[in-house]
């Protein structure tokens, strides 16, 4: 493969991206199950800002895999991949409203975070596309944990 970046940063950028990937997926089951068992006066708010925020999430993990196929690396794809990948924690028992906001909050910022972590590389290997990709990512994460 010999699109300009060599094999040593694609890697590099694709490993990022796979935790990336790995993050977003599992955001993306968090705030989904949120989405089912939110519950209180916040209800249909939540539950509504939920469903924007998980769909948004799984559109995203589409690109963000093809963007690793097109570096040339094999994408994660399984929950024990994810779960190797991930610094997002799963949530267990039942959590109030409020319990929900603050874990998706501190999730969308583990995201961005991971996205951020990616760019010197990109920059590095003028990897413009995926630079695209990130900044994307980080204006959707940013505001969703400021919208929560």
């Amino acid at each position: 493969m010999d699109i300009g970046i060599t094999k040593k940063d694609r890697e590099k950028i694709a490993d990022g991206l796979s935790h990336l990937l790995a993050d977003s997926f599992t955001l993306y089951l968090k705030t989904h199950n949120f989405h089912w068992n939110v519950t209180g006066p916040m209800f249909n708010t939540l539950h509504v800002m939920f469903m924007g925020q998980y769909t948004e999430l799984w559109n995203a993990l589409d690109e963000i895999a093809e963007r690793i196929r097109a570096l040339g690396v094999a994408a994660p794809g399984s929950f024990s991949e994810f779960a190797k990948l991930t610094v997002i924690k799963e949530s267990e028992g039942s959590l109030s409203a409020t319990e929900m906001i603050k874990q998706l909050v501190a999730g969308q910022e583990a995201v961005t975070k991971t996205a951020r972590s990616i760019c010197p590389i990109v920059d590095k290997a003028g990897d413009e596309p995926t630079a695209d990709l990130l900044t994307q990512r980080l204006t959707v994460h940013e505001q969703a944990a400021w919208m929560l």
